[in-house]
């Protein structure tokens, strides 16, 4: 292709193309046709987004090398000259296109003195018979400026970056000073038409206007509706694929305030949010995107469908398969909706002063003092119920008991109630979150005030994270987003936000995935979650524990939140010690989840108290579930001590290819108290024997080689068989999540995990954690 002669005239032709795109619609295809007067906001919503440029693209030049020469004569003797084939020499410049002139990186020779762009009557491509190569004209007063680039791409660039640059730099002086505003709208299309044009490709060729806009918007604020709408329609081309500079966001935020009902809303900001939700990494370097956003969602809740439209909105977000094809729209959802909530409670947050303390919203009742009002209010229905705190600690030792049922053998330091400590001293710590709120139930009767827009805007957010939580495949993600409790303390002492948050938290609880489910238990230690905050007790239960029965209700058979702890002691333990009252009570009141989480605690061996464990035995045998559970457990305690019995082999191996079924027959046939060593090599067992396994109580060897024991086994096993020495899970599908488990098992000296997916960090803990470990086999791993 020759580019010389294609670009030949280019000047004319870019005028020309330039004239015919002026007057194609921006935005024709997404509302419907509107009056002719182009001032109006129907027509203005009936143009083309964006206007196509044929040809070539180019990057917009910041500096480059370049040939400059140039010539001081009056402009008729200019054909002559450039036809002779005498020519000046040609002086090599490395030009920079700052802002607001061209200048050398050596001012010396014809660049000495930077040019303004104001200057600079016009730019040209020159391409007749005897022009030199690839040059541009540049024309300024008393003279001419020719520019020779290496190749004719290279001219074109350096075309069209200094007409952007001499364009640009004109507007953005005459749109400094606006006299007529009817004026200034015609600049303001015919910049965003220019924009859309240009063959430049380059971020800052939309951000440009955009940002001449805002500083406009930003220094005249006595506008008119109509000439808002009018700048919002005449920019609104360039937001389709552009942010908008925080000076407009603030701008469009004001919008949606004045006029939520407004058409721009819908028609022109939707898509702009959409893109915000879309693409945004980060709303703390942005925080008006954010603010922009949730304005824009509070205008739409003020339209006639209110939530119905906000509902749209997010299902439009999401998209209509199963799966959203956007992994950042619910994290930025996520962020938009904590901000907003967080807004409700800020001017009483930020009011410390004249708010009441964590040790007053501890003890349910404000010191009396002068206070001065506030829109968001701590109050009292009833100050004379605050309960003493009083319990010290008990240290209990608890020998071992025998029922006539069950044996119990746990031997263990419990700490049945903690002190709650008052002040000491004037250097007294922070209370943590929820034990701030978690102290008497007389904090029941605590209520907060919201102002009615603050309610308002309560209740849209938290609807919108009741949305989100109706989706599979955005709940596990909600839920790790939630489980590290993000919202502040006035907001659990809330009434009316915890009610209303319930309905997350019981999709999270009925949800059977571990990674959901799991995340309403506290992020460590120490901590609480939602499982505590919304157990009898905490200051979100308001239903007499019928949720805290829902996150551990039985589904399929497998425990919910047990599931996610595999069954551990660990977690058994954090109920006795924590919510065995409230585990009685629901027991009593027929709940079968409590009856089945009371005879676990007898059979795992946690409850240590003889006088404990005769009163969970009566609430069993108080209703027709619990005695049918409790005979169920006695008979499993019967055939266990049975098959515990001393006698029977010291090793066995059972044949290939046998199953789990096979094993429990096995173990069910008589007595195996003395069995040390135990091979399901090249079986076909998997995690589910574990059950089986944790009943012998003499096992040190066990040899899982080439079998389908899995992650789940292993946790299971590192919770009970403490004494196992020798390990083999040579060709075994276990994991670091597995594995890690492993470092319980003190007793470990073998370890063979060759074959499996052992990566190098968790074979190091392994060490470290396990002292008596001496043989170890990692050969085909990641640690080999």
């Amino acid at each position: 292709m020759d580019f010389n002669r294609s670009s030949g005239g280019g000047s004319n032709l870019h005028n020309n193309q330039h004239q015919t795109d002026e007057g194609k619609p921006l935005l024709g295809e997404v509302s419907a046709p509107g009056p002719p007067d182009g001032n109006k906001m129907g027509a203005g919503l009936g143009r083309r987004a964006l206007l196509h440029c044929n040809g070539m693209r180019y990057k917009l030049l910041q500096e480059g090398d370049i040939q400059v020469c140039v010539i001081r004569h009056p402009r008729t003797f200019l054909s002559k000259v450039l036809s002779s084939k005498f020519l000046r020499r040609l002086e090599p410049h490395h030009l920079t296109l700052t802002d607001k002139s061209l200048a050398s990186a050596t001012p010396t020779g014809y660049m000495e003195n930077a040019i303004s762009y104001s200057a600079i009557e016009d730019v040209q491509l020159l391409s007749w018979e005897n022009a030199p190569k690839y040059c541009l004209q540049l024309t300024i007063p008393g003279g001419t400026i020719l520019l020779q680039a290496a190749n004719s791409y290279l001219r074109d660039q350096w075309f069209h970056s200094l007409q952007w640059k001499k364009k640009i730099y004109k507007y953005r002086k005459v749109l400094s000073n606006p006299s007529r505003w009817e004026v200034v709208l015609k600049e303001i299309r015919t910049l965003v038409d220019m924009a859309l044009s240009s063959p430049l490709q380059d971020d800052s060729i939309h951000q440009a206007p955009l940002e001449i806009v805002s500083k406009l918007l930003s220094e005249n604020t006595n506008l008119s509706t109509l000439e808002h709408e009018n700048i919002i329609e005449a920019i609104a081309p360039l937001l389709e694929n552009n942010h908008p500079p925080p000076d407009l966001c603030e701008f469009f935020c004001k919008h949606c305030r004045e006029r939520p009902r407004s058409m721009v809303v819908i028609e022109v900001f939707t898509p702009v949010v959409q893109r915000i939700l879309k693409h945004n990494m980060d709303f703390g370097k942005c925080p008006r995107l954010r603010l922009f956003t949730q304005e824009y969602i509070l205008a739409l809740n003020e339209l006639n469908g209110g939530m119905e439209v906000v509902k749209k909105f997010i299902q439009s977000m999401h998209g209509p398969t199963g799966q959203c094809p956007h992994p950042r729209v619910l994290p930025n959802l996520v962020a938009v909706c904590l901000a907003a909530i967080y807004s409700c409670y800020e001017e009483f947050i930020n009011s410390r002063d004249n708010s009441p303390s964590l040790k007053e919203i501890r003890n349910g009742c404000q010191q009396p003092c002068e206070r001065k009002p506030l829109p968001l209010r701590l109050m009292r229905t009833n100050p004379d119920l605050v309960s003493q705190e009083v319990t010290s600690p008990i240290e209990t030792r608890i020998k071992i008991v025998n029922s006539s049922e069950i044996h119990v053998d746990l031997e263990r330091n419990n700490v049945v109630n903690q002190k709650l400590k008052g002040p000491a001293g004037g250097s007294e710590s922070e209370p943590s979150l929820i034990d701030c709120l978690l102290v008497s139930p007389a904090c029941s009767t605590m209520s907060i005030e919201l102002s009615p827009q603050a309610d308002r805007v309560l209740v849209c957010y938290v609807e919108i994270l009741k949305m989100l939580s109706d989706y599979d495949d955005w709940r596990p993600a909600l839920a790790s987003l939630l489980q590290p409790i993000p919202f502040p303390k006035e907001a659990l002492a809330h009434e009316k936000f915890t009610k209303e948050l319930k309905y997350v938290i019981q999709r999270f609880a009925e949800d059977p995935r571990q990674e959901v489910h799991s995340c309403l238990l506290s992020v460590r230690a120490g901590k609480d979650g939602w499982f505590q905050l919304y157990s009898p007790g905490g200051v979100a239960c308001d239903d007499d524990g019928e949720l805290f029965a829902s996150m551990v209700r039985v589904c399929n058979n497998v425990h919910i939140l047990m599931g996610s702890c595999y069954k551990t002691k660990k977690f058994l333990l954090s109920l006795a010690e924590n919510k065995l009252g409230p585990c009685m009570l629901l027991a009593l009141r027929g709940s079968q989840t409590m009856v089945e989480i009371l005879c676990l605690m007898l059979e795992y061996n946690i409850i240590e108290n003889n006088d404990t464990q005769l009163q969970i035995i009566s609430t069993l045998e108080s209703t027709e579930v619990g005695k049918r559970m409790y005979e169920q457990l006695c008979d499993r305690q019967r055939e266990l001590k049975e098959l515990q019995r001393k006698g029977g082999p010291t090793r066995l191996t059972l044949p290939s290819k046998s199953t789990d079924a096979d094993l429990a027959r096995l173990l069910s046939s008589g007595s195996f108290g003395n069995l040390e060593n135990l091979s399901l090599a090249f079986t076909n067992v998997t995690s589910a024997c574990a059950e089986q396994l944790i009943k012998l109580p003499s096992l040190k060897q066990l040899n899982l080689w080439s079998t389908q024991f899995g992650d789940a086994g292993l946790r299971l096993l590192s919770e009970h068989l403490t004494s196992l020495q020798v390990l083999n899970l040579c060709e075994t599908p276990v994991t670091d999540a597995g594995l890690l488990t492993l470092s319980s098992m003190k007793s470990l000296c073998s370890l063979n995990m060759n074959s499996t997916k052992l990566s190098a960090d968790t074979y190091e803990d392994l060490k470290a954690k396990l002292p008596n470990l001496k043989e170890v086999d990692v050969r085909y791993t990641e640690a080999w």
